[in-house]
């Protein structure tokens, strides 16, 4: 009997299937790929004996190749001569200047919406090279001072150079792709949205998705056009209070101040009202759009770029690769938004090049717990999952698995490259933030959380309790840091001092695995990560609420959290042309409607609110206060909301009166410790016990204790 599935998915299997089929007929185009490379600079890196390349690569896409079909509305953008569709990509190369002392490691970082990526001390030591490289084509950001994924005017320019072509200054990354178009040449429209979050004692204001600008226009500046509303209240899950629609008469498309009031300058990157915008109130503008650039091109531009490097001895123009015959492996790297980058390029099947060479040989997605959303027409990479941003559909586990609760049928992240034999070795490493803030739950258990989902054998899980995003700033002391600002702009300030506990340690040592994982084959330590099933103490993954988590009622924290505080997935309807499952395709419903909350999942707590499950982390094991994943946001809008994905810390007092004066449940500081040496002492075993488990190196572990006998704990 068929399955009765929607037209998404039945869209979604047959284009599998037809994939498989034509990988297996196709004869791969030798002009398909990155044709000339330009070194637009070269400048010795200071007390390193390195050199840093700056250039750019110039590449075609065979729009017809079975490896490209899933790329939104490739088939409708511009051809070469050849057939072909072109782009431009930044490269920064990072690269010892003798090349015949280089490891034979290539880390290929994903920037962060255009930024660069530094490289760690220890892989300037071992000789491993280093590769950045544009995919982000949105042309996004707020300035030249703060350029973003902006491409720059002589992005295309070849020397030699005649005025006004010149080589790109910008040291920002950038991929410029082209618009597509119908077939009659005419524009494509579609609808989109911008949201503008506590602009109060102003008039206009830019739309902004997380940090950059929305990176579309509208088509016409008439308001009638468009719909602007205001919203006094939403929830977490998407409800909705106090709305009101702005009359278009009140609104425009224009920039306006107290100098030149409304309807001020005209500017389609602005809204302005009349009167100014009311406080704590959000925003929500809804407009048509058009010319969308292929935005899925990205994932082809990083995967040619890093295949040319790794492969190729010269471009088609003569000009060497800097890196010919020196690299024999490639591990792909990516925080944040770039590690999201990282899981939708293995989900799509671009870790395998039009020549059907496997691309990276590792892949490190790195606190990231979703796939970017950038291959649908009109994306918007920029954003995190706040409400109405994609970023969870389809499979965001590694195994083939069911997805119950959305309905779509069983897949999973390493789908296409298992069919390919192309799946590279994956590290992914994440904290606390990332589970309250940004939806990672579900790539644990599924949709519908009733079991662990297992691990394939070329995947480690390593997760860092009690962290925030990308985690603290370290050191062992008791003097608070300020509260941190939620990420976003807008967003607003957190409640609590900033969380401290660190991630640099934990990563120096799981990179120090990768590469000889990589290189040599030597396994990492086994996964570890809280679990719903398994044994008992090891179930460690509950409900989101104070009750079934066991988190202690401290003074300064609302008697009701964290009940309420996570972040949920959200099932979006974002119309029949969307494909849930590839998070690809036109979405027509916008903003999309919110059809059901995903249950969410998080750690246990011991009594004091510090997570259990996970790898040792020093000062998580020796702990000054109890250490949070989550933030309450103090003011504005989303006053008593979670702050984004930032974290927090409530310190232990420091003696047991001081303790038992504020009802404070928490040991102190002396009756855990007794003293500076106790707690020295505690130290110094948490490093141990991190160090054996391969989590920890010794010179770190030496550092830390070292760190803590100087500190100010407990220290008269």
């Amino acid at each position: 009997m068929p399955l009765n599935l929607p037209e998404p998915f039945r869209r979604s299997m047959s284009v599998a299937i037809v994939l498989a089929v034509a990988l297996l007929l196709w004869v791969p185009s030798v002009d398909a790929r990155v044709t000339r490379i330009v070194i637009d600079s070269a400048a010795a890196i200071s007390g390193q004996p390195y050199e840093a390349l700056r250039g750019r690569a110039f590449g075609e896409l065979d729009p017809d190749h079975p490896l490209n079909a899933i790329i939104t509305d490739l088939q409708l953008a511009p051809r070469n001569a050849d057939g072909k569709v072109e782009y431009v990509a930044s490269f920064l190369i990072r690269k010892p200047t003798d090349m015949s002392t280089a490891s034979g490691v290539l880390w290929h970082d994903v920037p962060n919406r255009g930024g660069n990526v530094a490289l760690p001390a220890d892989s300037f030591a071992a000789r491993d090279a280093q590769l950045l490289s544009g995919w982000q084509g949105d042309n996004s950001g707020l300035s030249p001072a703060s350029p973003a994924t902006i491409v720059p005017a002589t992005a295309s320019c070849l020397p030699p150079y005649v005025a006004p072509c010149a080589a790109p200054t910008s040291t920002n990354h950038w991929v410029k792709v082209p618009v597509a178009k119908n077939p009659d040449g005419s524009s494509i429209t579609g609808r989109v949205m911008g949201r503008i979050l506590n602009a109060s004692g102003v008039n206009s204001q830019p739309m902004i998705v997380h940090s950059n600008p929305v990176p579309y226009k509208p088509v016409t500046l008439d308001t009638n056009e468009a719909t602007l509303v205001t919203r006094g209240h939403e929830t977490i899950e998407g409800v909705v209070t106090g709305e009101t629609t702005v009359p278009s008469t009140d609104w425009a498309w224009a920039k306006c101040d107290a100098a030149n009031p409304f309807p001020g300058t005209p500017d389609p990157t602005h809204v302005c009202v009349r009167g100014g915008f009311i406080p704590n109130r959000v925003y929500q503008v809804v407009f048509t759009t058009q010319d969308p650039p292929v935005l899925g091109m990205g994932f082809a531009a990083f995967r040619d770029v890093g295949s040319f490097f790794k492969h190729e001895l010269e471009d088609d123009f003569g000009t060497p690769n800097p890196l010919a015959g020196r690299i024999s492996w490639i591990i792909g790297r990516g925080s944040s938004q770039s590690g999201n980058f990282l899981r939708a390029f293995l989900h799509l099947g671009f870790n395998q090049d039009e020549a059907g060479r496997q691309v990276q040989d590792g892949n490190w997605p790195i606190i990231a717990g979703r796939r970017v959303a950038l291959n649908f027409r009109f994306a918007m990479p920029d954003g995190v999952l706040k409400l109405y941003e994609p970023g969870s559909e389809g499979p965001q586990w590694w195994h083939k698995f069911p997805d119950h609760a959305r309905g779509l049928p069983p897949a999973g992240i390493l789908d296409r490259c298992h069919a390919s034999h192309t799946c590279p070795k994956i590290i992914e490493h994440f904290g606390a933030a990332e589970i309250w803030g940004l939806k990672l739950g579900p790539e644990w258990v599924g949709t519908d959380p009733h079991t662990d989902i297992p691990l394939p054998k070329n995947v480690r899980r390593y997760y860092i309790p009690s962290t925030p995003h990308g985690g603290g700033s370290g050191g062992f002391s008791v003097t608070l840091q300020p509260p941190p600002s939620c990420p976003s702009t807008g967003y607003g300030v957190g409640t609590f001092p900033a969380n401290p506990v660190p991630h640099t340690q934990t990563v120096t040592a799981i990179r120090f695995h990768f590469r000889n994982w990589v290189m040599n084959g030597i396994a990492p330590p086994p996964s570890l990560y809280p679990t719903l099933r398994g044994d008992k103490g090891d179930r460690n993954l509950v409900p989101s609420t104070k009750e079934a988590m066991g988190f202690p009622t401290i003074p300064g924290v609302p008697a009701w959290a964290p009940t309420g505080l996570i972040n949920p997935v959200l099932d979006y309807d974002f119309g029949p042309e969307f494909d849930y499952t590839d998070a690809s395709g036109v979405q027509t419903v916008v903003p999309p409607i919110v059809k059901q909350v995903i249950p969410a999942l998080v750690p246990r707590v011991d009594a004091d609110g510090n997570e259990l499950g996970g790898v040792p982390v020093v000062l998580r094991d020796a702990p000054l206060g109890t250490y949070l994943g989550w933030n309450i946001t103090a003011a504005g809008f989303h006053k008593d909301k979670i702050c984004n994905y930032a974290g927090g810390m409530i310190p232990f007092a420091k003696t047991q009166a001081e303790r038992m004066a504020n009802n404070d449940p928490r040991l102190s500081l002396e009756e855990r410790y007794g003293d500076h040496a106790g707690y020295v002492a505690v130290v110094a075993s948490a490093a141990a016990k991190a160090v054996a488990e391969g989590f920890l190196l010794q010179a770190d572990a030496d550092a830390l204790v070292a760190a803590a006998a100087a500190s100010n704990v407990l220290n008269p």
